[in-house]
C-alpha cells in the first residue's frame, strides 16, 4: 500500500476517534466552545497566555465550561465560588492531580506534586510531618532562614551598588534553605554543583512555561516521535535525579536511624521500617522524585515572588519607606532581624504575593460527580483546569486588582485583613506543602534586604513595567535591573 494512502487512512481514523470522543462527552460535560476534530479548541486559545483566554471564554460560557486540548476535555473552573466549591467544599473528590505528560514521563507517577492515590496521600503526609519535625513554622526554622538571609546580604554587598539582575541571587537563598532540610548542608553561592543544579532547575521552569509543552500536553505522541524542548527537560531532570541518588547512597552508608540528619535520612529510616510492606510507597525511586519536587517547589515559586516583590517596591518607593519604617526599626544594628511570627502579616508583602501568582492555573482530576448541578462522568477521570488568577484578581474582593495596593489587605481600621480569596499557594487538599516556610522566607528575606539596602532603579520608577510575563501555565516578573545601595 502506498505511503500517502496509509497516511490518509490514519488521518481518517484520528478524525473518527476525535469526533466519537467529543460526541460521547456531550450531555456529560459542561458546555463550551465547539472543538475542532483532533485540534480541539487549541486555535481559540493564546498558548502564551492561557489564563487570559480562559478569562475571556468565561464571559461567554460562565464559571464552569469545557475546553478540548487536542482530543482531551478539560472542565474549566473560573471565579471564587466555582473554585471554592471544587477545591474546598468537595476537596476529597477534587484532590487528584491531572496529567501533564512531560512531567508524568519524568516522575513516573512518584513524588508529592504529580502523584495520585495512595502514593500521593502517604508521601504528602510523610513530607508534611518531616518538614514540621525539622522546624517548619517554628523558631528553629526561623533561625535557619535568618542565617541564610545574612548570607544573602553579604552576596548582595558584593554587587558594590552597581546595576544587577537579581534573578540568580534571589533564587539561591530559598534554594539553600530547602537544601539544608533535604541534604543537611547549604551550598556556597559559587559552588559549581550548586550552580549546575540551579541552572537546570531554572531552565526546566522556562521549558514548562513554553507553548511547546502545552502542545505536548495536547498531543502526547509528540513526546516519543518529535524532537523538541521536552528532550532537554528530560536531560536536566535525569541529571538532577542522578545527584539526588548519589546523595542517597552517601546517606545510606552513614545512616543512624536514631539520629536523622535531614529529609533523606528520615525517608531512608521509614523505608527500613516499611520494608515488609508489599505496597512499597517508600522506595528509593519515590525518595528521589519527592526530593526533586521539594527542591523545585521550595526554590522556584519563592524566588519568583521575591523578584516580583522587589520590582513592586522599586515601582512604589513611598510604600518601601513605610515597610522599612514599620517592619525594620533597628537602624543601628543592621543584622538584628524583625522576628517572624505566623500572626504577623505584612500587607505590602501579601499584596506582592497576591499579584505575583506564579501558578495562575492548576490541573486537577475528578470522577463521577455532580458539580454546580452538572453531572460529570468519566471512566478515566475528567481533568479540570482551576483558574487561581480569577480568584486572586476578583475585582469585587480586590478593587483595581491589577494595581499594587497594600490596602487590599487592610480593614477600615488599618489592621491586616485576611481574605479567603488569597489562594496564591492554591487551596484544599493540594495546597502547597511548604506554604508556611514560603511565607516565612518572603517576610524575612524582604525585610532583611530593606533593612540593609536602599533599592535604586536604573530607570525612572514611573517607567518600570510591572506587568507579569505569562508563559503558558506559568507567570513570572519581567526582566529588570536594580542597585542595592548599602545603608
Amino acid at each position: 500500500m502506498d505511503l500517502p494512502v496509509v497516511l490518509v487512512l490514519c488521518l481518517c481514523c484520528l478524525l473518527l476517534i476525535s469526533l466519537w470522543k467529543q460526541s460521547s462527552g456531550k450531555g456529560k460535560l459542561p458546555p463550551g466552545p465547539t472543538p475542532l476534530p483532533i485540534l480541539g479548541n487549541i486555535l481559540q486559545l493564546d498558548v502564551k497566555d492561557i489564563s487570559k483566554s480562559v478569562s475571556n471564554l468565561s464571559k461567554v460560557y460562565g464559571p464552569v465550561f469545557t475546553l478540548y486540548f487536542g482530543m482531551n476535555p478539560l472542565v474549566v473552573l473560573h471565579g471564587y465560588e466555582a473554585v471554592k466549591e471544587a477545591l474546598i467544599d468537595l476537596g476529597e473528590e477534587f484532590s487528584g492531580r491531572g496529567s501533564c505528560p512531560v512531567i508524568q514521563r519524568a516522575s513516573k507517577g512518584y513524588g508529592v506534586i504529580f502523584s495520585n492515590g495512595k502514593i500521593w496521600k502517604e508521601t504528602r503526609r510523610f513530607s508534611l510531618m518531616t518538614l514540621r519535625d525539622f522546624g517548619m513554622g517554628k523558631r528553629s526554622m526561623e533561625d535557619r532562614v535568618q542565617q541564610e538571609a545574612c548570607c544573602l546580604v553579604e552576596e548582595l554587598r558584593k554587587t558594590d551598588g552597581l546595576p544587577c539582575d537579581p534573578t540568580f541571587i534571589l533564587g539561591c537563598a530559598p534554594c539553600n534553605v530547602i537544601c539544608s532540610i533535604i541534604f543537611q548542608n547549604r551550598f556556597d553561592y559559587k559552588d559549581q554543583i550548586f550552580l549546575d543544579l540551579m541552572e537546570r532547575l531554572n531552565e526546566n521552569a522556562r521549558i514548562l512555561g513554553s507553548p511547546w509543552i502545552q502542545l505536548c500536553s495536547s498531543f502526547p505522541a509528540l513526546i516519543d516521535y518529535v524532537p523538541g524542548k521536552h528532550k532537554k527537560f528530560f536531560e536536566n531532570y535525569a541529571c538532577m535525579k542522578s545527584y539526588v541518588l548519589e546523595k542517597t547512597r552517601e546517606h545510606q552508608a552513614s545512616l543512624d536511624m536514631n539520629n536523622p540528619r535531614d529529609f533523606i535520612d528520615c525517608f531512608l529510616t521509614k523505608m527500613e521500617q516499611e520494608k515488609h510492606n508489599q505496597e512499597l510507597e517508600y522506595t528509593v525511586e519515590n525518595l528521589a522524585h519527592t526530593v526533586l519536587d521539594l527542591f523545585a517547589a521550595g526554590t522556584e515559586t519563592t524566588s519568583t515572588t521575591l523578584r516580583y516583590g522587589l520590582l513592586l517596591l522599586l515601582k512604589h518607593p513611598e510604600i518601601t519607606a513605610g515597610v522599612v519604617r514599620y517592619h525594620c526599626p533597628n537602624v543601628i544594628s543592621r543584622m538584628v532581624h524583625k522576628v517572624w511570627h505566623p500572626r504577623i502579616h505584612v500587607p505590602s508583602i501579601s499584596e506582592a504575593v497576591h499579584l505575583a501568582a506564579s501558578l495562575p492555573l492548576v490541573l486537577n482530576v475528578f470522577f463521577f460527580i455532580t458539580f454546580q448541578f452538572i453531572f460529570i462522568c468519566s471512566f478515566q477521570g475528567t481533568g479540570i483546569l482551576t483558574s487561581l488568577t480569577s480568584v486572586l484578581y476578583d475585582d469585587k474582593e480586590f478593587p483595581n486588582p491589577e494595581v499594587f495596593d497594600p490596602g487590599h489587605f487592610l480593614d477600615e481600621s488599618g489592621n491586616f485583613r485576611k481574605s479567603d480569596h488569597f489562594m496564591a499557594f492554591s487551596t484544599g487538599k493540594r495546597i502547597c506543602v511548604g506554604e508556611g516556610l514560603a511565607r516565612m522566607e518572603l517576610f524575612l528575606f524582604l525585610t532583611t534586604i530593606l533593612q540593609n539596602f536602599t533599592l535604586k532603579s536604573v530607570v525612572d520608577p514611573k517607567d518600570l513595567d510591572t506587568t507579569p510575563v505569562v508563559n503558558g501555565l506559568l507567570s513570572v516578573p519581567p526582566f529588570y535591573q536594580l542597585c542595592f545601595i548599602p545603608v
